[in-house]
């Protein structure tokens, strides 16, 4: 198999698994369809370890039977056991450091092992008041939730049951009438599960109802207001533009989104599964894709995102056409910082090099001075060469291909190396005049890496992790002591909505102390190097990687039956 030869046999052994099961599963469905009955499948399930819940407590103390019992009774139906009275101590992992059981401590004491492949958490809820801290001029706190307002705008405290006498639904009302309401998990009425979510939407649009009733607008006024709506909220395709072999910009028309863009701040992309074309039955519909935002033109609402096709979803970027609407949520994520009258050390390695576009922009209009080390795998990869121009008092081309890239401009420089080296090379001024033939003017021109106030490193993991490395090795003689490094760490995301589904958990350690703690990285991608536990972010990176290049191989398949990828040349 190629994951065998790419030398990952963990892989192999996993995507072998899962052809086993597979194969299980056609013969069962097959033996069915032959003596008449229904595929067993939940047996065949159990044979392979199936689902146990396992709970500090018993059953009926736990909310889901106390609250929603018919939840429990469908589990049990369905094959799901649960095992009570106990304690989680310690994941034991296998060779290949993948979870292979869970240690557990009965309430008598005794230790317990349960062999266990995939372990899921499930650590309780709190309400997210993410906004509360984004928009305090309309949106306040009571305790851990929102703070309710009745209709007439005054504070009032829900009743805890998902049945209240008085339905308050609304966070607060501006002056002007227009008001902001909450539901399911984030209302103290109503958190807990998904019955009590949808009873929050039943029972609480009357009151959003009243709330806009109160407004009415004519009829002209309202194709007014909905004509805008169309244009200013419903993103379209505008154009998608190839950069490189395995790289595109999307163009999209979202003036809301645009306007509200600032730098390092990224989008949420995804097509519409009804519009997607389909291939043998397969819909290509695109995942939600974490795109960073690399320029926007406010006054024409365009804004764009570039896309490194490396599997799956990236790859059906390039079937969006102009004028397609598409799902655009952002900008999310926190604004890079962009401080004035700093010295700043730009380090990008290949799609990385977009983020900064705007980061280096901002940071020489606000009056720092920035060395732009743009780094690149191949000499084709570089794309945007007047943006990062446009970034970068000085830029330093690297590449690990020889002969490396040409100078533009006669400040800027080239380094055939891996980006560290150059780095490196940059500080012990091997790029001094004698070295590179450049006007003996142009040395006052140069920045010193001493001068330094910051870096902010972008790039893949492996990239942002040699450079947090090398800045107390290699580099520290180069380097201020007391500079700030930063990375936008690119943690697997989900829903992007920042400090809701966990998906994007980085673990951090104190680079004096050990202690560990917890981010989420799709609040605040912008991540002190020193913190940042590598090892973790490359484990969680990896940890679908099976699923992601069958996933891939599939999408090339069906792209190739649609004409838009090449067929594959035999191996020689």
């Amino acid at each position: 198999m190629k994951c065998a030869r790419a030398g990952l046999p963990r892989e192999t052994e996993t995507a072998g698994e899962f052809l086993k099961h597979a194969y299980s599963i056609r013969a069962e469905r097959a033996l069915a369809a032959r003596e008449g009955r229904n595929p067993k499948l939940a047996q065949l399930l159990n044979t392979w370890g199936g689902v146990t819940i396992a709970y500090r407590r018993r059953l009926i103390d736990a909310p889901s039977y106390t609250l929603n019992h018919e939840e429990v009774a469908l589990a049990l139906e369905e094959g799901i056991r649960f095992a009570e009275s106990l304690t989680p101590q310690e994941v034991e992992l296998d060779q290949y450091g993948h979870a292979a059981a869970l240690h557990l401590k009965a309430a008598s004491g005794d230790p317990v092992r349960m062999p266990a492949k995939s372990i899921l958490v499930a650590a309780g809820t709190q309400p997210n008041t993410v906004l509360g801290r984004e928009d305090e001029r309309n949106v306040f706190l009571d305790g851990k939730w929102f703070q309710a307002v009745g209709e007439d705008g005054n504070p009032v405290k829900p009743e805890r049951v998902a049945k209240p006498a008085q339905v308050s639904v609304l966070m607060s009302i501006r002056q002007d009438g227009r008001g902001i309401s909450f539901f399911g998990d984030l209302h103290p009425s109503f958190a807990g599960n998904v019955v009590k979510a949808m009873a929050s939407a039943k029972q609480g649009y009357p009151v959003v109802s009243r709330l806009l009733a109160r407004k009415t607008p004519s009829a002209p006024q309202a194709a007014e207001l909905l004509k805008k709506l169309n244009y200013e909220l419903r993103a379209v395709v505008k154009d998608v533009i190839r950069l490189t072999p395995n790289i595109v910009e999307v163009i999209a028309q979202a003036p809301t989104a645009a306007r509200a863009f600032q730098p390092g701040q990224f989008y949420r992309l995804q097509n519409y599964e009804s519009l997607a074309p389909s291939v043998n039955g397969t819909v290509l519909g695109m995942e939600g894709l974490a795109l960073t935002g690399a320029s926007v033109d406010r006054e024409k609402g365009l804004l764009s995102t570039i896309v490194l096709e490396m599997g799956g979803s990236s790859d059906l970027c390039a079937l969006l056409k102009p004028g397609e609407p598409m799902i655009l949520m952002g900008p999310t994520g926190t604004p890079t910082e962009t401080p004035s009258h700093e010295t700043a050390l730009l380090i990008g390695g290949g799609l990385g090099n977009a983020v900064l576009f705007s980061i280096g922009q901002q940071l020489r209009a606000q009056g720092s001075r920035t060395v732009y080390f743009a780094g690149y795998k191949k000499i084709i990869d570089r794309y945007k060469v007047e943006e990062i121009e446009k970034a970068a008092d000085i830029v330093v081309w690297c590449c690990d291909e020889a002969p490396g890239f040409t100078p533009g401009r006669v400040q800027d420089k080239a380094f055939v190396g891996n980006i560290v080296e150059a780095i490196l090379a940059y500080g012990r001024g091997d790029f001094a005049p004698g070295a590179d033939a450049l006007p003996a003017e142009q040395a006052e021109a140069d920045i010193s890496l001493h001068s330094v106030d910051r870096l902010v490193v972008i790039g893949s993991d492996a990239m942002m992790g040699a450079v947090a490395r090398a800045r107390h090795t290699v580099l520290a003689p180069y380097l201020k002591p007391d500079h700030q490094a930063i990375g936008s760490i690119n943690s697997p995301m989900q829903c992007m909505m920042k400090e809701i589904c966990a998906q994007c958990l980085q673990l951090h350690k104190d680079p004096v102390t050990g202690e560990e703690t917890v981010v989420f990285s799709c609040f605040n991608q912008d991540q002190q190097l020193d913190r940042v536990d590598w090892g973790n972010l490359r484990t969680r990176l990896s940890q679908n990687g099976v699923q992601e290049k069958l996933t891939k191989q599939w999408i090339d398949r069906c792209l190739r039956q649609l004409g838009v990828r090449p067929e594959p040349q035999p191996v020689a």
